[in-house]
């Protein structure tokens, strides 16, 4: 793990999501800085992944990351690329809104990960 990526708050969450061409996955770690997505499909370390998380209105937000690791059939680690003023206003207040979901059954639920 690198430091840039511990540097931001980080919350387990689970949250769907799409990435490259509708492959489904799901966000289960999610900070400022990047996420984690749960998914089969493959990946390149380096490779710029853009993906779309559900928000709980049924709207979607649009983010792009560079993939930091990736692990076969489990999913890989992305860390935010070139998000645009809107895009990381909505990404804090998803963290906010995820923050105060706390754990849940709910399209959001959410727990601060300890460093």
């Amino acid at each position: 793990m690198d430091d840039e990526r511990r540097s931001n708050p980080r919350l387990n969450v689970s949250l769907d999501a799409s990435w490259n061409r509708d492959h489904p996955a799901r966000i289960t770690n999610l900070s400022e800085g990047g996420c984690y997505l749960d998914t089969v499909g493959e990946v390149m370390r380096g490779e710029i992944v853009g993906f779309r998380a559900l928000l709980s209105d049924g709207d979607f937000l649009y983010l792009e990351g560079e993939v930091r690791h990736y692990t076969a059939g489990v999913g890989f680690g992305v860390r935010f690329v070139d998000l645009n003023d809107e895009q990381q206003a909505n990404l804090k207040r998803l963290i906010r809104m995820a923050a105060g979901s706390g754990s849940g059954s709910g399209p959001i639920s959410a727990d601060l990960v300890e460093e």
